[in-house]
C-alpha cells in the first residue's frame, strides 16, 4: 500500500485523541484558559456527564474578533512570547484545546472585550469553522461544547457511566479551584450545584485553607500543619494533615507547581519518605502543597495533558518537600488529629442522632446508654447494707497536682495495666503507654544516630538466634550496618546468628524476637537499599521492642514522667505506625454523654 498523508480533518482528530481523553479533559482545558483570561468567576455547566452539553462562561478579559478566529486554529496562542519555551507562566501554551475539542464535537465561542460594543461567536462542527458574527454577551467568554466525540464514535463507545465522568469533572475543578481560591467556581448538571465555591477574601494563607477546607473537608483544616520553606528560589507553601489524620490511598494528596495541579512520582515519593517514620506504609497523608520556582527549572512540555513535569534538580526538590513536612511534623510536638477524639465519642454515642433506629437497637439491644447507667446505679437485689452505706475501697494513692500547668494535664491512674488516664485542664486523656513509649524510645535512637552512634549495652552471656540460613546471610551481610544502630550481631553457622551487644535505649530486650521481625522486614526490602536509607523502619522496629509493654504496671511518678516527656518529644502524637498515642476527650463532650448539657 502506497504512502499517503492523511486529511486535515484527520489530522486533527487523531492529534485531538491526545488532548482530549474524556469529558474531563475538555473542562479542564476551558477552565485553564478561563484562568489565564484573568477569570474571577467560572461558572461550568456539564449534563450527562459532559456527553451532551459543557458550558463553560468566564469574566475574563475576552477576546476580539481576530483574536476569536485564530483561536480555533491549531497552534496559535497567545501566551507564548516568540519560540521560548523555558519560560512558560501560564497553565495553557500549546494552543491545542479549542482545536482539539472542535475536531471531535460542536464548539461554539462567545466572546467580548471588556468596553466592546459587541460579542463574536464563532462555531466549528467536527473541525470545520464557521465564520464569525455578533453576537450578544456580556464582557467575558462563553464556550459551549455539544454531542462530545460525535465525531470519534470509537472514543465515545469507552466512556463511562455519566455519574462516573461527573466525579472526573468535579475532581478536575477541585485541583484547579485549591490553586486559585480568589476565583469563584460553579459547577452544575443543569438541575442542582454540584460545586459552588464562593472566592475567598482576606490573607492568602487563610483564604487558601479555607478553600481547602471546603473541599478537603474541615477535619483537615482543624487537623493541618501549615507548611513554608525557601530554599535556592523555589518558595514551597501549603497544608499537610498530622499523621493521625491518614487515608488507605493517596487520593486525597494534592500536588501544584507554579499553579499546575500535578501528578509526579518524584513530589508523592518525597511525601512518603517525609512521613515514613510515623505513618504505616499502607497508610497516606491528607495534604496540599504549592510549589514556585522560576519557569526555566521546571520543564512542563512533557505530556499534552500538562500533568506531568522534569525539574532540572529534581534532587533540590524532593529535599525541599522532605525537609518542610518533616520540619511541620517535628513542630506539631505531641499534637494529635481531633478526628481520634471525635471518633471516640461516636463510638460511645450509639444512641446519638446519626444512627437509624434499627442500628442503634443493634448496637444496644433493649436500653440505651442512659437506662445502663440508671440500672447500674440501682442497688443489688442481694446486697445487705443500705444504698446509701459506705463501701471500703482500696485505692493507691495519687498525689495531686494542677492538671493547668500541663498540656497533657496530670496522672490520675492506670488502667488494664496499659493506659494512662490524666486530668487536664479541660478534659481527660488517655494515653496508649506502649505506643507513647515507642515513639519516644524511636525519637531517642534517631537522635542518638544523629549524634554519631547509638550506645551500646553488651549481652552478659550472648545469645544465638536460630533462622532459615538464608535470613541470617542477609542479616550477617547487613552486620555492619545494624552496628551502627547499636546492634552488634554475627554469623554463628549455617542458620545462626549471635547476638553480642544491643542498643543501649532498649534496656531489656527481647533479643530473639527483634532478631526475626528483622530479619523479616529485610526480607521484604529491597536489597540494594541502604539501612540508613530505611532508617525510620528500623528504628521504628527497634523501639517497639524496647517500649514499655502493654500489662507492666506504672506508678504516679512513672505516668507522669512519660506525658511530660511526650510534651517535650517532636511527634509524639502517633507512634512509629502513625497510631494515635493518646485521646483527648473535652469535659464539654463528656457532658453531653450523660446528657449534662
Amino acid at each position: 500500500m502506497a504512502v499517503r498523508l492523511l486529511p486535515e480533518t484527520v489530522v486533527n482528530r487523531i492529534a485531538a485523541g491526545e488532548v482530549v481523553e474524556r469529558p474531563a479533559s475538555a473542562v479542564k482545558e476551558l477552565v485553564e484558559n478561563s484562568l489565564d483570561a484573568g477569570a474571577r468567576r467560572i461558572d461550568c455547566v456539564v449534563r450527562d456527564g459532559g456527553r451532551t452539553l459543557i458550558s463553560v462562561v468566564d469574566d475574563g478579559h475576552g477576546m476580539g474578533v481576530e483574536d476569536l478566529t485564530l483561536a480555533v486554529e491549531r497552534h496559535a496562542t497567545s501566551k507564548l512570547d516568540g519560540e521560548d519555551l523555558t519560560h512558560i507562566a501560564t497553565l495553557g501554551f500549546r494552543g491545542e484545546a479549542l482545536p482539539s475539542i472542535g475536531a471531535v464535537s460542536r464548539l461554539s465561542v462567545t466572546s467580548r472585550i471588556a468596553g466592546a460594543d459587541t460579542a463574536w461567536s464563532l462555531s466549528v462542527e467536527g473541525g470545520r469553522v464557521g465564520a464569525p458574527a455578533p453576537a450578544a454577551h456580556p464582557p467575558g467568554t462563553r464556550v459551549e461544547v455539544r454531542d462530545l466525540f460525535f465525531a470519534t464514535p470509537a472514543r465515545l463507545k469507552f466512556l463511562k457511566a455519566p455519574r462516573t465522568e461527573m466525579g472526573h469533572v468535579v475532581e478536575t475543578i477541585q485541583r484547579l479551584a485549591m490553586a486559585h481560591p480568589a476565583t469563584g467556581f460553579f459547577v452544575g448538571d443543569g438541575s442542582r450545584s454540584v460545586i459552588n465555591l464562593p472566592p475567598a477574601a482576606g490573607d492568602s494563607t487563610a483564604a487558601r485553607l479555607d478553600r481547602l477546607a471546603a473541599i478537603m473537608g474541615r477535619d483537615f483544616a482543624d487537623n493541618a500543619m501549615a507548611i513554608e520553606a525557601e530554599r535556592a528560589g523555589m518558595t514551597l507553601t501549603g497544608h499537610a494533615g498530622l499523621p493521625t489524620l491518614s487515608r488507605r490511598n493517596a487520593g486525597q494528596q494534592f500536588l501544584f507547581v507554579n499553579g499546575r495541579p500535578v501528578r509526579d512520582k518524584l513530589l508523592y515519593g518525597a511525601v512518603r519518605g517525609a512521613y515514613q517514620d510515623v505513618l504505616a506504609s499502607d497508610r497516606h497523608p491528607l495534604l496540599a502543597l504549592f510549589l514556585e520556582l522560576p519557569p526555566e527549572a521546571v520543564d512542563v512540555n512533557v505530556h499534552p495533558a500538562k500533568t506531568e513535569v522534569r525539574f532540572r534538580d529534581a534532587g533540590l526538590v524532593r529535599g525541599l518537600i522532605v525537609g518542610a513536612l518533616r520540619h511541620a511534623l517535628a513542630e506539631a510536638g505531641h499534637r494529635a488529629s481531633t478526628t481520634v477524639a471525635a471518633a471516640t465519642l461516636g463510638a460511645a454515642r450509639p444512641e446519638g442522632p446519626g444512627l437509624p433506629y434499627a442500628e442503634r437497637r443493634a448496637v444496644s439491644p433493649g436500653i440505651g446508654l442512659r437506662e445502663r447507667a440508671a440500672a447500674y446505679q440501682a442497688p443489688l437485689a442481694e446486697l445487705d447494707a443500705p444504698p446509701a452505706a459506705a463501701v471500703a475501697v482500696d485505692v493507691a494513692p495519687v498525689e495531686e497536682a494542677p492538671p493547668t500547668d500541663y498540656p497533657l494535664g496530670v496522672a490520675r491512674g492506670q488502667l488494664h495495666a496499659t493506659y494512662i488516664v490524666a486530668q487536664s485542664a479541660d478534659g481527660i486523656v488517655i494515653v496508649d503507654q506502649h505506643a507513647a513509649h515507642e515513639r519516644l524510645v524511636h525519637e531517642r535512637i534517631g537522635r542518638a544516630l544523629e549524634a554519631g552512634g547509638v550506645p551500646r549495652q553488651a549481652l552478659l552471656i550472648p545469645e544465638v538466634v536460630e533462622l532459615e540460613e538464608v535470613a541470617a546471610d542477609r542479616l550477617a551481610a547487613r552486620a555492619g550496618e545494624l552496628t551502627e544502630l547499636g546492634l552488634v550481631l554475627e554469623a554463628f553457622g549455617p542458620g545462626a546468628v549471635i547476638v553480642r551487644e544491643t542498643p543501649a535505649l532498649l534496656g531489656e530486650v527481647d533479643a530473639q524476637g527483634l532478631i526475626r521481625d528483622l530479619a523479616d522486614d529485610l526480607a521484604e526490602a529491597d536489597e540494594a537499599l541502604a539501612l540508613k536509607d530505611r532508617l525510620g523502619e528500623v528504628c521504628a522496629r527497634l523501639a517497639c521492642h524496647g517500649s514499655i509493654r502493654a500489662g507492666r504496671r506504672l506508678n504516679a511518678e512513672e505516668m507522669n514522667a512519660l506525658l511530660r516527656e511526650m510534651e517535650a518529644t517532636p511527634r509524639a502524637g502517633q507512634c512509629s505506625h502513625g497510631r494515635p498515642t493518646y485521646v483527648e476527650l473535652k469535659l464539654a463532650d463528656i457532658e453531653r454523654l450523660f446528657g449534662r448539657r
